[in-house]
C-alpha cells in the first residue's frame, strides 16, 4: 500500500498503459481457491437441484449444466482479463457507468420478476438473454468509486469532495434499491469501503453511516412486503413467510457435526423451495455437517486474506482501491447470505458468492477476480 500511495502522489511519474498486462508475477494461490469454489458450487447446485429438476425438467442435472456453462465462461473471461492491464478500465468506466445504469433503469419500466427474487422485478430480457443488470451495477460502481477516488484521493480530507464522488453511484445504488434493496446494501457498503481505505479523515463516515441506515429504514417502510420479512424474522416458526427460513433451520440441525453425507438431504426435496439458490448454505450444512459449513467458511475467509494481501501491495492506489471494491462484495455478500440462512437477520435474496445457482452473479464474479488477479500479475516481488 505504500508503494501505490507513492505512485499516486506524483502524478508526472507517466506510466505506459498497455492492453496487455505487462507483470509476470501469477497469484496461483487465489485461482486455485477460486477454482475450487466454483467446483465445490457445482456439486453443490447437482446435489440440492437434482430432485427438482428431474419432477419440473425430467433431467436431473439441468441446472447443473446451467451452471457449469455459465462456470466455463466465467473463468475463461477471468483468465483473459487477468492479462489485460487493469488501467484499461479507467477508459471504460464513465461508458460503463452510464450503460449499466440505463439498464437498472430498463429494469424498472420493463423487467421481469424472477423466482428466486420473491416477485420483485430484478430481470432484464434482451432477445435470448435474461440478465440480472444489479449484478453487473456492482462492478460498475467499483469501476467508478475506484477511479472518481484515485483523482481526487489528496482532497478527500473535503467533505464536498466526498458527496461529488458518492452521487452518482448512490444514485444508481437508489434505482437498484426500489426492487432490489439487498443489493442495493452491497453496493453501498462497496462504496463507502473504497473511500473508507482511500480517506485519510474518517469522522465523515459516522454521518455517512447514518444516512445509510435512514435511507434503509425508509425503504423498509414504503415497501410493505420488506416489513413482512422483518415480522417473519422475529417469528420464524409461525410467520406464513418464515417457512423458508425455517426449513433451512431444519436442515442445518439435522445434519448435526458430520452431516448426512453427500446427496442425502432430506430437506432439498421441496422443503426448502429453490434450495439451489439463496438457501444453498443450509443443505451443504446438512449434508455435510458442521465442519462442511465451518470449513466453507474458512475458505471464504482465506480468500478475502487473499484479497487484503493484494490491497496491500499493489503497484498503485486505483489498482488497490479495485481490490478494496471486491473484497467489500464478496465479503459482505458472503455474511449476508450465512447470516440470512442461520435466521441472524431478515430473509433477502442474496447468493452465496461462487456457491449459489445463478449465471449472471457467477460470471461478473468471476470477471471481478479476473480484475483481481490482473492487479496482482503487477505486484513487484522483491528478490
Amino acid at each position: 500500500m505504500k508503494e501505490a500511495q507513492q505512485d499516486n502522489q506524483n502524478p508526472s511519474r507517466g506510466r505506459r498503459v498497455r492492453f496487455w498486462n505487462p507483470g509476470e508475477y501469477f497469484d496461483y494461490s487465489l485461482l486455485f481457491i477460486v477454482l475450487f469454489l466454483v467446483g465445490f458450487g457445482l456439486i453443490m447446485v447437482y446435489s440440492t437441484s437434482s430432485y427438482t429438476a428431474s419432477l419440473d425438467y425430467g433431467d436431473a442435472a439441468f441446472f447443473f449444466k446451467r451452471q457449469a456453462a455459465f462456470s466455463v465462461l466465467g473463468i475463461v473471461t477471468m483468465l483473459i482479463i487477468s492479462k489485460v492491464d487493469y488501467h484499461i478500465l479507467k477508459k471504460l468506466t464513465l461508458l460503463a457507468f452510464v450503460g449499466i445504469a440505463i439498464l437498472t433503469l430498463a429494469v424498472l419500466v420493463i423487467g421481469s420478476a424472477g423466482g428466486a427474487g420473491g416477485g420483485s422485478t430484478r430481470w432484464l430480457v434482451i432477445g435470448p438473454l435474461r440478465f440480472q443488470p444489479s449484478e453487473l451495477a456492482k462492478m460498475a460502481i467499483i469501476m467508478y468509486v475506484a477511479f472518481a477516488t484515485t483523482n481526487q484521493v489528496w482532497k478527500l480530507n473535503d467533505w464536498k469532495v466526498l458527496v461529488k464522488i458518492m452521487i452518482p453511484p448512490v444514485i444508481l445504488t437508489g434505482f437498484i434499491a426500489i426492487e432490489n434493496l439487498s443489493t442495493a446494501i452491497i453496493c453501498g457498503v462497496i462504496i463507502v469501503a473504497i473511500l473508507f481505505v482511500a480517506s485519510p479523515k474518517y469522522s465523515h463516515f459516522i454521518i455517512v453511516g447514518i444516512i445509510g441506515c435512514v435511507g434503509v429504514a425508509l425503504f423498509i417502510l414504503v415497501v410493505g412486503y420488506r416489513g413482512d420479512r422483518i415480522d417473519a424474522w422475529l417469528n420464524v416458526e409461525t410467520h406464513p413467510k418464515g417457512y423458508q427460513t425455517l426449513q433451512a433451520l431444519y436442515a442445518i440441525g439435522s445434519g448435526g457435526v458430520w452431516g448426512k453425507g453427500l446427496g442425502q438431504s432430506i430437506q432439498k426435496m421441496d422443503f426448502i423451495p429453490e434450495a439451489h439458490n439463496d438457501m444453498i448454505f443450509s443443505v451443504i450444512c446438512e449434508e455435510l455437517g458442521i465442519v462442511g459449513g465451518v470449513c466453507l467458511i474458512l475458505l471464504f475467509i482465506i480468500l478475502i486474506w487473499r484479497l487484503m494481501l493484494i490491497v496491500m501491495n499493489a503497484r498503485d492506489l486505483y489498482g488497490s482501491l479495485l481490490v478494496v471494491g471486491v473484497l467489500a462484495h464478496v465479503s459482505v455478500q458472503v455474511l449476508i447470505n450465512i447470516a440470512v440462512v442461520t435466521n441472524t437477520i431478515p430473509n433477502t435474496g442474496i447468493p452465496l458468492p461462487f456457491i449459489s445457482y445463478g449465471g449472471t452473479s457467477l460470471v461478473f464474479l468471476l470477471v471481478e477476480m479476473g480484475i483481481v488477479l490482473s492487479v496482482a500479475r503487477q505486484i513487484k516481488i522483491r528478490k
